[in-house]
């Protein structure tokens, strides 16, 4: 029986930083009402030809790679998380595969979202404590400006989104008192649409019918989020998987060193910093400056909280998602 443990970290994020003063110059909004509903002052944007969700992937995983101290051909398997893949098919794995010049590893996506790289986490980590790999290299990438509306029409949503990517290597770790302790995974798919982008969809409107109707009113290829009923099972959910994570390895809220929350709107993960009575130096954010990068927002958090030495040996660490699914998700680890 082994844990794992995550022995590197790394990010990247777009050099095109987007102010909230810059989108008030194409929709009909303004710096004081962004951050009044989501605390973010500014996000990144790739600049088309220079990034993608999947190069985004490689740097922060080459980061990751370095710091972990291992050769890339030590990696025996890839969990790629995100909503935003280069393609429709393949997914953005096996292009991690080539562009690294990895042996033929197995390579494997994870949609769920915000609640994608915990997820992916979780995998990454039963792939270890089995015993079939040794390093697996876990990904969460997200191109999203790319697939916003960028007019006033959308502002409700796409003021909120940024692109960005973070890494990490889990590796086999013996001492089974450090590493991942636990994982908790959850979903509710009756509130499926209440978070959701319909088109193009298999099931739907594809698009052959996209492309006839021609329809410029058409929104069904951008997000669609109501706001105020995610912000409520948000809140509850948050509280419910970290206190299951806690129970589950024996913990008290007073045994948190550092809460990693999915950086999804800032007044969330105030609320659920007051709900635990949790000081600021136990919670990480950083929705401010890269607003909700999904996927990657927790490998973001966490390998900056770990560069600023937020993070220590021995620390008892929780990262907590939720998001489109709705799904939602916590993990445990002893640093």
């Amino acid at each position: 029986m082994y844990h794992s443990k995550i022995s590197g970290l790394g990010f990247y994020v777009p050099n095109n930083v987007v102010t909230n003063a810059d989108l008030s110059k194409i929709m009909d909004t303004n710096d004081e009402w962004i951050q009044e509903r989501t605390g973010i002052k500014e996000r990144r944007h790739i600049i088309k030809g220079e990034d993608t969700t999947t190069t985004m992937g490689v740097k922060a995983a080459k980061i990751a790679i370095e710091r972990a101290g291992i050769d890339k051909n030590d990696i025996d398997f890839i969990v790629f998380a995100t909503l935003s893949p280069d393609y429709y098919f393949p997914g953005p794995g096996v292009l991690v595969q080539r562009d690294l010049g990895l042996r033929t590893v197995g390579a494997l996506d994870v949609r769920n979202q915000c609640s994608g790289f915990v997820y992916a986490l979780s995998v990454a980590d039963q792939y270890i404590k089995t015993g079939m790999y040794k390093n697996v290299l876990v990904i969460g990438s997200e191109v999203q400006s790319s697939g916003l509306d960028m007019t006033t029409r959308g502002r409700g949503v796409s003021v909120i989104f940024g692109d960005g990517a973070g890494a990490a290597i889990l590796s086999r770790e013996e001492d089974l008192i450090k590493g991942i302790l636990s994982t908790h995974l959850h979903s509710e798919g009756i509130h499926a649409e209440e978070l959701v982008l319909t088109a193009p969809g298999m099931g739907g409107r594809w698009v052959n019918d996209i492309l006839a109707d021609n329809n410029p009113e058409d929104e069904s290829y951008f997000p669609h989020m109501n706001g105020q009923f995610v912000f409520k099972n948000a809140v509850v959910r948050f509280a419910e998987v970290i206190t299951e994570g806690l129970e589950a390895n024996k913990l008290q809220v007073s045994d948190i060193d550092m809460l990693i929350p999915h950086q999804a709107n800032l007044r969330i993960s105030q609320y659920i910093q007051n709900k635990f009575k949790l000081n600021d130096d136990q919670v990480y954010n950083n929705v401010q400056q890269y607003g909700n990068t999904t996927a990657a927002s927790i490998p973001i958090a966490l390998t900056e909280a770990w560069e600023k030495g937020k993070i220590k040996e021995g620390d008892t660490v929780v990262l907590a998602a939720f998001g489109s699914g709705f799904t939602w998700a916590s993990a445990i680890i002893k640093w």
